[in-house]
């Protein structure tokens, strides 16, 4: 760890869920952070890989998080040509933000390793988080959830513990060439989720199955972007077919704990007035 010593660490997606925990993390211990945005200083644009060199000069180590997802196509030859560039420059601690069960994913995550850097990958479930910071609060607060996904049961991780496991992986050693599948404690459907939190929230918010044909075009009424409309298909007519339906112990292998569950994320996300209608 070395040559990362009094470095700044670049947090690509530094401003989302995972980043913006990491960032807060890091400085916190008087580490220095450089955020990987397009708003960031200097810019960082996964669309434009003349940004990249610029972003990493004088890096130490980079927290990979792929925008909007690596099950998009073209995500895994993106941060392959990153990595081999990083490692080209110097830099060979590499940290990705992986996900369970997409094929794209994975995908990456072998490019990564192809690039020669001391890589640590976090292979995630689904955030807790998406309920409260992403695409599923606008429908909560309207009281009723409506998903093309049955009774399949998926391991939520909280974001918490996925920026600890970040931490950890870039400040201390051990962690290099290790792969941490990173899920919660416990199995819910979607429809339990919610359950937990109209509960937690004290509201009856409703779940709905609908069909594939009906969530496309839900999708498409709400005019989001095109990479948008295309994860949230390809997540949930792919990815939610119970692939995923395991828990894994890579919280607990990088972190030395269990990892948080649901309710309590619930019962604390509640606490907020997030959810309250």
């Amino acid at each position: 760890m070395s040559d990362t010593i009094g470095k700044p660490t670049l947090i690509l997606g530094g401003t989302g869920k995972i980043g913006r925990r990491l960032a807060e993390r890091l400085t916190a211990r008087g580490l220095p952070v450089r955020i990987g945005s397009r708003s960031g200083t200097p810019s960082f644009d996964w669309e434009d890989n003349a940004t990249w060199g610029p972003a990493m000069q004088g890096v130490g180590a980079v927290y990979i998080s792929y925008y909007p997802d690596l099950s998009v196509p073209g995500a895994a030859e993106a941060v392959g040509a990153f990595a081999n560039l990083a490692v080209q420059n110097g830099i060979t601690r590499l940290v990705l933000l992986s996900g369970r069960g997409e094929t794209e994913a994975q995908r990456a995550e072998e490019m990564l390793k192809a690039s020669g850097a001391d890589w640590t990958i976090l292979r995630c479930a689904w955030f807790s988080q998406n309920f409260s910071e992403s695409f599923f609060l606008d429908p909560l607060l309207a009281g009723e959830v409506a998903l093309p996904v049955g009774n399949v049961g998926e391991p939520f991780v909280d974001a918490d513990d996925i920026a600890d496991a970040a931490v950890t992986a870039l400040t201390q050693q051990g962690h290099v060439g290790q792969l941490y599948e990173l899920t919660g404690p416990r199995l819910l459907s979607f429809a339990d989720a919610i359950a937990e939190i109209g509960k937690a929230a004290g509201r009856n918010i409703g779940f709905k199955q609908i069909s594939h044909a009906e969530f496309a075009a839900a999708i498409a009424a709400h005019e989001l972007p095109a990479e948008f409309a295309w994860l949230l298909n390809e997540l949930f007519t792919e990815v939610l077919d119970g692939r995923n339906e395991a828990l894994a112990d890579g919280v607990e292998r990088v972190l030395g704990r269990a990892p948080r569950d649901f309710s309590a994320y619930a019962t604390e996300t509640a606490a907020t007035g997030i959810w309250s209608d």
